[in-house]
């Protein structure tokens, strides 16, 4: 099928893409319109925690499209109560909202904390974020984020959003005051370049928000449901907060989302929130099936074991490639290479049929399925090394 055939102009532009459609995914490869197949270690912005078509997503799609595909938020149904149920018995967390993104959970997030505010700290709104972190694309999540471009976008930004540094708790401590009614941060920040919170600044910040009587929030939208070799990134810190947003993998390539807070901090009254689609047993059945997925014996050891073996071969190659460091945690990796190389690289990957991302031109992301080979994970190396010693075939 060729683009004459199949016109892409009618599609907003709001992005560069390359020339080529994917018409078909299996595990961690991808097919285009050509017939040509792609190593893909991007997995849709960390989306495809099962990989492509996976077949337990596939049937609980198909299962459940005959039997109720939605009878409106108004109403309970079987796959939500039974997802949400999951949840909580894996967490720290007592009640769960769902959402149709991320940014949906991370807007729900700021929205319960300021209700939480408004109830029991005297109105304070404020909610402390990081530089370089990414909390989503809606105008209010936009604005929490700490991320350079989206500074002159769209203004005015919702106010209310004071920005503190990663892994310094000084300067977190600087902002907080009388309006202050939480922090939010993502376990690792992905966009910014896979800049991991440290044990110890988790630790401590708990402790300063919980000896001040504060909300911690934190982003699990690219961490969540396995992605760091636990069910959660939080549970690497030893650390309960308060509130927990969660997106991509939790999906597991539909469009499904998740806000879990404690019960002391969940204060919405009906009416304060809501959403048509949020909580369809449609993509709470495929919840189920990623859940179901996630939780068998051995899959989590199985990202660790993996993610070791990915991080050993990038390691190995940086130093044979006199490039930098290895960041991040399980399957979510990033090499920073030392220069702005970013984009050439992964369009020579692209070339050579592998797919990666360069959140920022200095580094490369890596944020395969979490059940990839390590067949599939040297493949990957052995592709790499060929875009950066020699040009693509």
């Amino acid at each position: 099928m060729g683009f004459e055939q199949f016109p892409a102009g009618a599609l907003m532009n709001i992005t560069t893409r390359p020339e080529l459609i994917f018409v078909r995914g299996q595990g961690s490869w991808l097919w285009d319109h050509e017939g040509r197949r792609y190593l893909d270690f991007v997995q849709g912005w960390a989306v495809n925690c099962l990989g492509h078509s996976p077949q337990p997503i596939a049937d609980a799609l198909a299962v459940q499209a005959h039997r109720l595909i939605t009878p409106s938020p108004a109403f309970y149904n079987e796959p939500s109560i039974r997802l949400a149920d999951w949840l909580v018995r894996h967490s720290c967390f007592d009640r769960v909202f769902f959402t149709n993104s991320g940014a949906e959970a991370n807007e729900g997030a700021i929205k319960l904390a300021r209700k939480y505010g408004a109830r029991h700290r005297e109105g304070a709104y404020e909610i402390i974020t990081f530089d370089g972190a990414f909390h989503g694309r809606t105008l209010a999540t936009m604005s929490a984020s700490g991320k350079k471009q989206f500074d002159a976008l769209f203004e005015p930004k919702v106010p209310g959003f004071p920005r503190a540094r990663l892994n310094d708790l000084a300067s977190v401590e600087a902002l907080l005051g009388p309006r202050t009614v939480g922090v939010m941060l993502e376990p690792i920040q992905g966009e910014a370049g896979v800049w991991p919170a440290t044990v110890q600044f988790l630790r401590d910040l708990r402790a300063l928000t919980a000896e001040r009587g504060i909300l911690l929030i934190v982003d699990e939208v690219q961490t969540g449901m396995g992605r760091t070799g636990d069910l959660f990134g939080y549970e690497h810190a030893g650390i309960e907060p308060d509130i927990m947003s969660l997106g991509k993998g939790i999906g597991g390539g539909v469009p499904l989302g998740a806000m879990l807070a404690r019960e002391s901090v969940s204060c919405f009254e009906p009416g304060d929130q809501g959403g048509t689609y949020n909580g369809n047993p449609l993509m709470c059945a495929v919840g189920l099936a990623v859940a179901g997925s996630i939780g068998a014996p051995e899959f989590l050891d199985g990202v660790r074991r993996t993610g070791e073996h990915l991080r050993g071969r990038l390691e190995a190659f940086s130093r044979a490639q006199h490039l930098g460091e290895v960041r991040g945690r399980g399957l979510l990796l990033a090499l920073d290479l030392g220069q702005p190389i970013g984009g050439r690289i992964v369009d020579a990957a692209r070339a050579r049929g592998l797919l990666i991302n360069s959140p920022r031109p200095e580094c490369l992301r890596f944020m395969p399925a979490l059940n990839v080979t390590h067949e599939e994970v040297d493949a990957m190396i052995e592709i790499l090394a060929a875009c950066v010693t020699g040009p693509a075939s």
